[in-house]
């Protein structure tokens, strides 16, 4: 099977065309696809707790918490303990990180406008189903359960 006929290269390809021209458009704005989608997922009045963060996001922890430190050191957000748990920390935005959460919302709303305008709707639902499914087989966690790897070689019959 050729790589451009295996579902998860088209992914990944699509994927990695989608994270250049995101990060292309956040570069001029001093911030990165990353740091985008960290804003949009912090709640304005709020604040949003730390460990909610990378689950919204399909990071790791240790991704998350490179990514907030590079974020507190440009003035986009700052931490405080939470009021109704002080073992927990709220992630709120900084007047600089709300502007930059706006940057990021419009080019992901200018994307998607887009991808609307040049693909039919009953396309996008189909792709959209399909996503769905894919996602649903993996995080089922059983996708592998019937695998069996096939030796390589043959082995000498004794």
């Amino acid at each position: 099977m050729k790589p451009e006929e295996t579902v998860d290269y088209n992914i990944k390809v699509a994927w990695h065309a989608i994270s250049r021209m995101y990060n292309t458009q956040a570069a001029r704005y001093d911030i990165t696809t990353s740091i985008g989608f960290v804003l949009l997922n912090i709640d304005q009045e709020l604040g949003t707790p730390a460990t909610k963060i990378a689950p919204l996001l399909g990071l790791e922890t240790r991704s998350l918490t490179r990514i907030l430190r590079s974020m507190e050191e440009k003035g986009l957000i700052y931490k405080q303990a939470d009021t109704q748990d002080k073992r927990s920390v709220r992630i709120f935005l900084t007047e600089l990180g709300l502007e930059k959460k706006e940057v990021s919302r419009q080019t992901v709303r200018h994307f998607n406008q887009k991808a609307r305008e040049k693909i039919p709707q009953s396309q996008l639902d189909v792709f959209f189903k399909v996503a769905s499914q894919i996602t649903g087989m993996i995080e089922g966690k059983t996708l592998f359960d019937d695998f069996e790897l096939r030796p390589l070689r043959k082995e000498a019959s004794a």
